[in-house]
């Protein structure tokens, strides 16, 4: 009997180290990271909490960061500082913020009411420091404003260093606080919400349109934020109305925007569950997630056909310059179509303005992308159009090269 045990332990032990050899590992190991799920939500009239997963703990907001932005621009506006037609001065330094973007020059002007519709849709970092500097005479005083209307808030869990959610390991928040910021500012500045439900809006021209995808979709929807950069995952700060009641949920970490979204019409519908089914809502338990399990969910969400020798091929990564450049909250899956590469931004942008005309309703969802490549005299301006779907883009050189105009397609991670 022991020489049988012996016999199947060391049989094992091959078949274990076999495993390893051969590129597995247990599930818990297969995770490229530590699960960054978490979420809320909140009934909007009283606070009480309808659903949570680890609602307390930290990461960056990324473009949720914005919310606070335009809480603190409302407030500018009702208090009268400034007009939905104040004209606002762009900075060198505002200028230079990495995409998602307005693409921006020093000396420009924006009028408030545009940098509302900018923030709320194409979440243009630009804008946001140009609404910073312009309320608080710099981004870094701006901050300090946001993290101190946070505090004023109930916001504990908060701390802003900039105004756009660009990368900085110092910008954090929670799920709940966020709720808290959702409801706060659908409470202190109602006559302005309505922006957030803003689908498209015009830019010079061009037709910019709303990354806010859920809004679209779930029934009752009306706003508010989304939010990206690599090393926060995908957030959503959400909020719909349904038989007049409303509610406002948050999540954190979702691996892609798809994801996030289903998520949030998941938890959503639970909130709308708990509310008409009369539950005592203030015992409502938080719901503690496996950790394994979210892992293992992120995980094979990320592989994609195995190779000869058997190991999982991870799919294609995120775009290496997200977090770097920070992305705002732009699908970094999204394609793009470059028109030409010109030696000014001047002539770039009339090229992508042009192409953009020539293909009329193809572009209803896509904007114009100036991208700049390189520096001083070797500065390339890339012309693009950007927001495309892979047969969006493939249908959109199609057209263009039938007016015989250049055009290739630009890959997400090109």
């Amino acid at each position: 009997m022991r020489a049988t045990r012996g016999l199947a332990g060391f049989v094992l032990t091959l078949l274990v180290c076999a495993a390893a050899a051969a590129g597995f590992a247990p599930a818990a190991e297969a995770a490229p990271r530590e699960s960054r799920y978490a979420a809320i939500v909140v009934d909007f009239d009283s606070g009480d909490v309808l659903h949570a997963v680890n609602p307390d703990r930290q990461s960056y907001p990324a473009s949720l960061t914005k919310v606070m932005t335009l809480y603190l621009l409302f407030d500018a506006l009702e208090s009268r500082k400034v007009s939905l037609r104040t004209m606002l001065p762009v900075s060198s330094h505002a200028a230079a913020q990495a995409p998602s973007k307005l693409a921006l020059r020093p000396g420009d002007r924006i009028a408030v009411e545009d940098a509302v519709l900018a923030l709320v849709t194409k979440s243009a970092n630009d804008v946001a420091v140009v609404v910073a500097e312009a309320l608080g005479g710099s981004e870094d005083e701006f901050a300090e404003m946001m993290t101190r209307k946070a505090r004023q808030l109930g916001m504990s869990s908060t701390t802003y260093r900039n105004a756009s959610g660009l990368p900085d390991s110092g910008q954090i928040s929670t799920p709940r606080d966020q709720a808290r910021l959702g409801r706060a500012l659908i409470r202190d500045h109602g006559e302005h919400y309505h922006y957030f439900s803003t689908r498209q809006f015009k830019w010079r021209g061009q037709p910019i349109s709303t990354h806010n995808r859920l809004m679209l979709r779930y029934k009752g929807a009306d706003g508010i934020k989304t939010g990206y950069i690599n090393a926060s995952g995908f957030n959503l700060i959400a909020s719909a109305k349904r038989d007049g009641r409303r509610i406002v949920g948050v999540v954190f970490g979702g691996d892609t925007a798809g994801w996030r979204d289903r998520q949030m019409a998941q938890n959503l519908d639970k909130g709308f569950a708990r509310l008409k089914g009369g539950i005592d809502i203030r015992s409502a338990q938080v719901e503690e997630e496996d950790r394994q399990d979210l892992d293992r969910l992120i995980a094979s969400a990320k592989t994609g056909p195995q190779d000869r020798k058997g190991k999982v091929v991870m799919a294609a990564a995120r775009p290496q310059d997200d977090e770097s450049r920070g992305a705002g909250d732009a699908e970094p899956d999204s394609w793009s179509v470059q028109v030409g590469a010109f030696s000014a931004y001047k002539p770039a942008h009339k090229a992508a303005s042009a192409a953009a005309k020539k293909l009329g309703g193809l572009v209803s969802r896509a904007t114009i992308d100036v991208d700049k490549a390189g520096s001083g005299k070797k500065a390339l301006y890339r012309a693009r159009l950007s927001g495309f779907t892979e047969d969006q883009a493939l249908a959109a050189c199609k057209r263009l090269a039938k007016a015989k105009k250049d055009c290739k397609v630009v890959q997400p991670s090109a």
